[in-house]
């Protein structure tokens, strides 16, 4: 797939810069065999996470690697976080702390920070001298809003050097050369059996490691206390959820070891069960966690009709009959909420229950439709998410 820049100046030079440049838009599309997009050598990259909480089938990760230095941040934003329900917002912490835990392993780490996207983003850069941030491209409007006025917020200050750019990055389901004369209707398109792209690997972040004030990750509560300060707060919603007396005795404990109530995080206030449960949540309606709990629960949701002596896959496939009102139904209930979040990519859980099926029939796939009623559901669902 042919790779698209669109810059707003054709150029920029140190000796005659604009009064306030506008930053560089850039976008790349990222089937696994696509080339990148190239971007500012020798300076270092903002990659901005929003709904792609994954290092696994990253293409904004891969190309933000190749940086000298890379600063990964999610922003508490009162106008992406007001379109989410409690428990997306516990899924979020849940997710967050997976991530800084795998960048850290990849000697990185994730910046976290609360407040406007455009004001945050505006002082990371210029703290990092950043040529380049990443941002995944957005369809839904109040996510491109928020991304505009990114934008012109960096267009409006000046810099030292040339601004820097916005790059974004797409990860196309299928592989699609001309969008011109496909089927309005989606029984049509699936008959073009069109081939899906290939989710890619996590790079290896060998940049610079830089000593920044990467800021913690905060409690359910706290995200919560955050966003009834919200001046996008609906009447009567983001009401404080009460303590429960296991939190409240811990914290009584831990006061008494003379420990910063502080330092609590969403682990310490959960009553852990013997085994490790993949529906993480208060409520437990969806599965979520990191990227590896997802794909643990995808795998007991594919192989519901083999039974198993797991007590973490017993549990999904007890929810998956508690949640099947009709075909299909228990797939977006269960794993809906971790790919509105990223947290696992449409094309990888695609790539998961293809592989499954493959392994049912001896390396095949059968013209005639999915062997069992999880695959299906998993496979139509991504599918039907991704129609161009």
């Amino acid at each position: 797939m042919a790779v698209l820049s669109f810059p707003r100046f054709p150029f920029c030079t140190h000796n005659s810069p604009p009064p306030r440049p506008p930053p560089c838009r850039r976008a790349f599309s990222a089937p696994a065999t696509a080339g990148m997009a190239q971007t500012s050598g020798g300076q270092s990259a903002v990659l901005w996470f929003k709904q792609d909480l994954r290092l696994e089938d990253h293409p904004g990760l891969v190309q933000a690697a190749k940086s000298p230095a890379l600063v990964p941040l999610y922003v508490f934003d009162h106008r992406i976080l007001s379109h989410y329900s409690d428990e997306m917002l516990e899924l979020v912490v849940f997710a967050l702390d997976d991530l800084r835990k795998l960048l850290k392993g990849l000697r990185s780490n994730l910046m976290i920070r609360f407040g406007s996207s455009e004001n945050v983003i505006r002082d990371v850069v210029q703290e990092v001298k950043a040529a380049n941030v990443f941002a995944e491209e957005e369809a839904e409007y109040h996510l491109r809003k928020v991304m505009d006025i990114v934008e012109e917020t960096l267009a409006q200050t000046p810099f030292l050097d040339c601004s820097p750019s916005i790059v974004q990055w797409q990860a196309p389901f299928y592989n699609i050369k001309n969008l011109k004369g496909l089927p309005t209707f989606y029984v049509d398109f699936k008959k073009l059996r069109l081939p899906v792209t290939s989710p890619v690997s996590v790079p290896n972040l060998s940049g610079v490691e830089l000593e920044l004030e990467w800021g913690s990750l905060p409690t359910l509560e706290e995200v919560k206390k955050f966003m009834n300060q919200s001046p996008f707060k609906l009447k009567g919603g983001w009401t404080l959820m009460d303590v429960s007396t296991a939190t409240i005795l811990q914290k009584k404990l831990l006061e008494s070891r003379q420990v910063n109530s502080r330092d609590l995080t969403f682990k310490d206030t959960q009553i852990k069960s013997w085994y490790k449960s993949v529906f993480v949540t208060q409520k437990g309606n969806t599965v979520g966690g990191g990227t590896s709990s997802i794909l643990n629960g995808l795998a007991a949701y594919l192989r519901d009709l083999e039974g198993t002596a797991r007590n973490d896959w017993q549990e999904v496939h007890d929810r998956l009959c508690d949640t099947e009102s009709w075909d299909g139904a228990s797939f977006s209930s269960l794993f809906g909420p971790a790919l509105w979040l990223g947290i696992i990519s449409r094309r990888r859980l695609y790539y998961e229950a293809i592989k499954y099926e493959k392994e049912r029939n001896a390396g095949f796939l059968s013209l005639f439709g999915y062997s069992t009623a999880t695959v299906a559901a998993a496979a139509d669902a991504v599918c039907s998410m991704e129609v161009p």
